[in-house]
């Protein structure tokens, strides 16, 4: 491709992220409120773990331990998955696909010198990027207040860099799986039920609810099976490496087998939009 056509490009994709940043922001009171209110359930996160702990420790919950994890790396570990799930969730993102195909709104992207997969990623970084530009200093405040409950404190360089990659990594594992889920709409007009499932999964397996060292220290094959699964590196997998519960040679076996999750999805989100506009008929929009 000539330098022309590159430049080109790049001022395609640069206008498509302004515009989608700009949407994003039209409603701004509306978003910054929709963005504070996902602040309220770490109040009620904190004091259903203190009372787990209350319990466990029979009154002290200084004395409980659960999978390694006492109640300050409870909270830490909360807090954690909180910002990482801010990365890599893709709210609408793979019934908005399945939408547009069974509408026909997505035969304007095979008529347009846009690719489909590569707009929608642009505008998931204008979201990403709306909503850190509001919630920024909420997190911050909320990280200052419980920074008693770190206890090891801030990470060494390469593992915050670790923990840093692994979060972007996180945010293309979470885009590229669900827009495969989205794109298997090509084949079947409802969705729903299977984005159900997924994210009934994708809560227990990702590490939003508990940590999975709970459940992978039940068994061998459940930790086989949550090790190899890609769901665990969309929130445990990075709070688990800022707060050193992985290190050394399991981190970057960690790292690159996320790294391979994306991979595959890529292509497979490739492979699938290909193989699906081959089917597709167009009706409707």
């Amino acid at each position: 491709m000539s330098d022309v056509g590159l430049a080109v490009r790049a001022q395609t994709w640069w206008t498509i992220l302004r515009i989608s940043l700009e949407e994003r922001l039209v409603y701004r009171g509306d978003f910054a409120l929709g963005t504070l209110m996902r602040f309220l359930p770490i109040i009620t996160q904190i004091f259903l773990w203190w009372a787990v702990f209350e319990t466990i420790g029979s009154g002290k919950v200084t004395d409980a331990d659960i999978a390694g994890y006492r109640y300050p790396d409870m909270v830490a570990y909360y807090l954690l998955t909180m910002l990482t799930r801010a990365f890599s969730s893709m709210p609408g993102l793979s019934s908005g696909i399945a939408l547009q195909i069974r509408n026909g709104e997505i035969k304007k992207y095979l008529v347009q010198p846009v690719d489909f997969i590569g707009f929608l990623l642009l505008t998931r970084i204008a979201h990403k990027a709306a909503y850190y530009s509001v919630a920024v200093l909420p997190f911050a405040f909320v990280f200052f207040l419980c920074r008693g409950y770190f206890a090891a404190g801030w990470p060494a360089w390469h593992v915050t860099a670790a923990f840093v990659v692994s979060v972007m990594l996180s945010f293309a594992l979470g885009f590229f799986l669900e827009a495969c889920i989205g794109l298997i709409g090509f084949w079947f007009l409802e969705v729903s039920s299977l984005l159900f499932v997924y994210m009934l999964l994708s809560f227990f397996l990702s590490g939003h609810m508990f940590p999975l060292d709970m459940l992978m220290s039940t068994s061998e094959t459940a930790h086989l099976l949550v090790d190899w699964l890609p769901l665990k590196y969309l929130a445990y997998f990075p709070s688990a490496v800022f707060l050193q519960k992985i290190q050394g040679a399991e981190l970057v076996r960690g790292l690159l087998i996320e790294v391979a999750w994306v991979a595959i999805f890529v292509a497979l989100s490739r492979f699938m939009f290909a193989r699906g506009v081959r089917r597709y008929s167009g009706y409707g929009g």
